[in-house]
C-alpha cells in the first residue's frame, strides 16, 4: 500500500510499505477513505518528537470502511463506515473506566521508556502515528490501516454526512471542545485563544457555541484571524505587534478573561533565552504562550492547555499562578468520551467543523501538503487527502 513516512526533520515521503495485517482478535483492518494533517502531526515533521524512528507512518486524523475484522470483534463489522479516535484506549483499565482513555494503562508498550525514566513517567495511552513514546503505532495517512482495541475505538457515523463533516471526530474537534469545557466556559464567558489553526478554531467554534460572550484570538498570521473573525465573531489580536496579554487586559478594563486556552504548544517562538537553550538542548519547550496566558487570565480563572508540550520550560511564573489562583487543565484529549455528544451538534447543525478546510488533495501529495501547511502557504488552515 501508499504511506506518508518519516525519514528525518522535514522529510516525508509517500512509499509502497507492506500492507497491514490483523495481529490480535480484537483488530480490524480499516480502509481509509479521509484523513488529515493536524498541527501537533508538524511537530513530528520538524523532528521534535523523541522516538520518532525513520519509517514511521504518520496521522492520527483519519476515517475509513471495516474491511476485515478479527474473531473477537463485536462491536462493528465489515462495511461499517467508522471514525478512528487518535487515542487507543483499551475500555477496561482503571482510567478507562472513568472515562480517562488518555491515560489507558495497558496499550503503550513504553517503547519510550529511556525517555521517561528522567521524569519518572509512565507511559500514556498509544497514539496512532505518533513515535514510539506512544506506541509505535503506525498512522492513518495512509491507504489502509491495523486498528487495535476495535470493540473500544471505532465510532459509527452516519451515511447521510460526508466524510468531512465527521473526519475531524478523530481528534481536532473533541479536542477543542475538551479545551473549552476545561475552562468552564459557560454563557456569559470572557475567553482568549493563543493559536488560530485547527484546534484553536475548533475551539471557538465550541466557546461560541456553549455562549462565550467574547473571544479574543490570538495568531501572528493574519489570513487565520481574518477567518476565525467572520466564522466565529472572534476579536482578533496580532501576536506579532506586541504583548497580546497587555492587550487583552486593557479591553477588560485590567481583569482579564475568565480563560485562557494554549493552543499552541511547546513550538512557539519564545525568547531569545529560549531559543538559546532550546538550541542547546537545555529546555524542550517554549513557556511564551504559557505566560502569556497566566498573565491573561483573571484571578480564580483557568488556563487549558490542548497544545502538545515536550519535556520541560524555565521561565514558568508559578508564583503568578499562585498568587491569581489559578486553576490548570491539560493533557491529550479522551476523544471516545465527547463523540456521540459532538455527532448530535454536527447533526443538528450547531457546529460546521468541515468550513476550516481549505486545501483538499490526494494521498500521493502529502508531502507538498505538509510543506504547504508548514510555511503557511495559500492561506493553508487544513489539509484532507483521500487514498
Amino acid at each position: 500500500m501508499k504511506a506518508l513516512t518519516y525519514h528525518g526533520s522535514k522529510d516525508v515521503r509517500v512509499e509502497t510499505v507492506p500492507d497491514p495485517q490483523l495481529v490480535e482478535a480484537d483488530d480490524i483492518l480499516l480502509r481509509v477513505t479521509a484523513t488529515a494533517i493536524c498541527g501537533s502531526d508538524l511537530h513530528l515533521f520538524h523532528g521534535k518528537i523523541p522516538e520518532t524512528r525513520h519509517g514511521d507512518i504518520f496521522g492520527h486524523e483519519f476515517m475509513g470502511v471495516v474491511e476485515d475484522a478479527g474473531s473477537a470483534v463485536t462491536e462493528v463489522s465489515v462495511g461499517d463506515r467508522v471514525v478512528i479516535p487518535f487515542v487507543i484506549a483499551c475500555g477496561k483499565c482503571f482510567f478507562c473506566e472513568n472515562e480517562l482513555f488518555a491515560a489507558c494503562e495497558t496499550t503503550n508498550p513504553d517503547e519510550g521508556a529511556s525517555v521517561r525514566k528522567r521524569s519518572k513517567m509512565t507511559p500514556p495511552a498509544a497514539l496512532f502515528g505518533y513515535s514510539h513514546l506512544y506506541g509505535g503505532v503506525p498512522g492513518g495517512q495512509a491507504e489502509y490501516v491495523r486498528v487495535p482495541k476495535a470493540n473500544v475505538g471505532p465510532f459509527a457515523v452516519p451515511g447521510s454526512l460526508a466524510d468531512e463533516k465527521v473526519l475531524f471526530l478523530s481528534d481536532i474537534l473533541p479536542t477543542g471542545y475538551q479545551a473549552v469545557l476545561n475552562a468552564r466556559v459557560e454563557p456569559g464567558s470572557t475567553v482568549a485563544i493563543f493559536g488560530a489553526g485547527p484546534v484553536g478554531l475548533m475551539a471557538a467554534a465550541c466557546a461560541r457555541m456553549l455562549g462565550a460572550e467574547r473571544i479574543f484570538m490570538v495568531d501572528s498570521e493574519q489570513y487565520r484571524l481574518n477567518f476565525a473573525v467572520s466564522a466565529y465573531g472572534v476579536i482578533p489580536i496580532d501576536f506579532s505587534e506586541g504583548d497580546a496579554s497587555e492587550r487583552i487586559l486593557e479591553a477588560t478594563n485590567g481583569r482579564g478573561v475568565s480563560a485562557s486556552i494554549d493552543a499552541v504548544g511547546f513550538e512557539a517562538k519564545g525568547s531569545t533565552t529560549e531559543t538559546v537553550l532550546s538550541t542547546l538542548k537545555i529546555e524542550t519547550s517554549s513557556g511564551e504562550v504559557i505566560r502569556q496566558c497566566i498573565s491573561a487570565t483573571q484571578r480564580g480563572g483557568v488556563v487549558s492547555v490542548p497544545g502538545v508540550y515536550a519535556g520541560f520550560i524555565h521561565g514558568f511564573l508559578i508564583g503568578d499562578a499562585f498568587d491569581k489562583g489559578l486553576s490548570f487543565a491539560m493533557g491529550q484529549t479522551h476523544v471516545h468520551k465527547y463523540l456521540p455528544e459532538l455527532l448530535g451538534f454536527i447533526e443538528d447543525g450547531d457546529l460546521d467543523p468541515d468550513i476550516i478546510i481549505s486545501h483538499r488533495m490526494k494521498l500521493a501529495d502529502a508531502a507538498q501538503g505538509y510543506k504547504i501547511f508548514d510555511e503557511k502557504r495559500e492561506d493553508c488552515r487544513k489539509v484532507v487527502m483521500t487514498p
